[in-house]
């Protein structure tokens, strides 16, 4: 109740109760269910993505798109300027040519570079007809389903959703839609129409970003730790915390909570990695466990005493709590968070748990690296 009062006092969103959800979790997965969901359109599709890049992904969904704009299907697609910077114009002109309305979240232009920069869209969002909705952590890249000599396939976690809480997720692409267009189409009903489902999975859109006076997603992983009274588990690919949040679990961790958290060795950002090896001692000197896998476990998600779990966009991190447009969806329920408990346990299985000792015997460099990056951190 506490966290669910935290979000509608932030935000103004409230708990939905009919619901049908399904977990996502992998690439390969999540973009079967949103070219199925595509395919199935009727009257429109809204996406809205941080990242979109050249690949047989962004191949698949332009041909999709451009099926469905010749049955008459209305298409809006919303972008970020930094993330998407490798978004092919040759693909952005055929999908505009069919009628497809393609825009960035800011135009990267003289006047408005710095805040270009600093403030990014890092939400991922999928609407389509106002009855089945997706978000979570996967962008629109090739990242996903083929093998990197380095980070390997990217793994994460997305959720598909039916029903009341779509209109929630809508309504935060259609802001962002206003922001970037200054077309309002909230007052349209086809837009902003609700659809219930028979299910009834409790489900809150958590929405944050540079725009509201509170730091939304920072306050709800803050209340997510605080509130847990037998377990954390956190899967996420860039942990550069807070203060708070870093107190925050030293604490539930000193208070006999079994917090575990599962990382990325190594990520696309040196810095992101060196600053992230800043923390692991003195959390693991609070009892923490850290395990650190071979891959690039790029997943957002948290859960507590397998009742609560929460998928999004949001990093660990300074930029996703103060300077990005992030979104959660927090999922009120016991067999959904057992669910992402067994897959967390699987990818637990696989990496491998950091022992005290030998951590702290790493090089001075290492350690050197770890203080400068740290520093660094806040600019990423």
């Amino acid at each position: 109740i506490k966290i669910s009062n935290l979000v509608y006092n932030n935000i103004k969103n409230s708990v939905r109760n009919c619901n049908e959800i399904k977990i996502l979790k992998n690439g390969k997965e999540t973009f079967e269910a949103i070219f199925k969901a595509i395919e199935q359109a009727e009257h429109f599709i809204h996406l809205q993505y941080y990242i979109i890049e050249k690949g047989e992904i962004v191949d698949k969904l332009t041909d999709l798109l451009l099926k469905k704009r010749k049955q008459n299907i209305e298409v809006r697609i919303l972008y970020d300027t930094i993330g998407s910077y490798y978004f092919p114009k040759k693909i952005k002109q055929k999908l505009k040519d069919a009628g497809v309305k393609i825009y960035p979240e800011t135009k990267l232009h003289y006047g408005s570079f710095l805040f270009t920069l600093n403030y990014r869209n890092h939400r991922k969002i999928c609407i389509i007809d106002n009855k089945i909705g997706f978000t979570g952590g996967v962008n629109i890249t090739d990242e996903y389903i083929i093998d990197d000599e380095n980070l390997g396939i990217w793994q994460d976690a997305h959720i598909q959703i039916k029903g009341a809480s779509v209109t929630d997720l809508h309504f935060s692409l259609l802001k962002d839609f206003y922001f970037a267009t200054g077309k309002d189409l909230t007052k349209e009903e086809k837009y902003c129409k609700t659809f219930s489902s028979e299910k009834s999975k409790k489900v809150q859109i958590v929405s944050s970003g540079p725009d509201y006076e509170q730091s939304v997603v920072m306050q709800q992983y803050l209340s997510f730790i605080n509130l847990a009274e037998k377990s954390i588990c956190v899967m996420n690919p860039y942990f550069v915390p807070t203060f708070s949040i870093l107190e925050a679990f030293k604490i539930a961790s000193l208070s006999g909570i079994e917090v575990s958290l599962v990382l990325p060795k190594k990520t696309d950002s040196k810095i992101a990695t060196y600053s992230m090896y800043s923390y692991f001692e003195s959390l693991i000197e609070a009892g923490v466990k850290i395990y650190l896998r071979d891959d690039f476990a790029h997943s957002k998600v948290i859960f507590i005493d397998d009742e609560i779990v929460s998928i999004g966009s949001t990093n660990f991190d300074c930029r996703s709590f103060e300077h990005n447009y992030e979104l959660n969806a927090i999922i009120y329920d016991k067999e959904a968070t057992l669910e992402v408990k067994e897959e967390f346990e699987k990818r637990k299985k696989l990496a491998n748990q950091i022992n005290l000792e030998e951590f702290k015997n790493r090089s001075k460099t290492h350690k050197t690296l770890e203080r400068l990056c740290r520093f660094l951190s806040p600019l990423l």
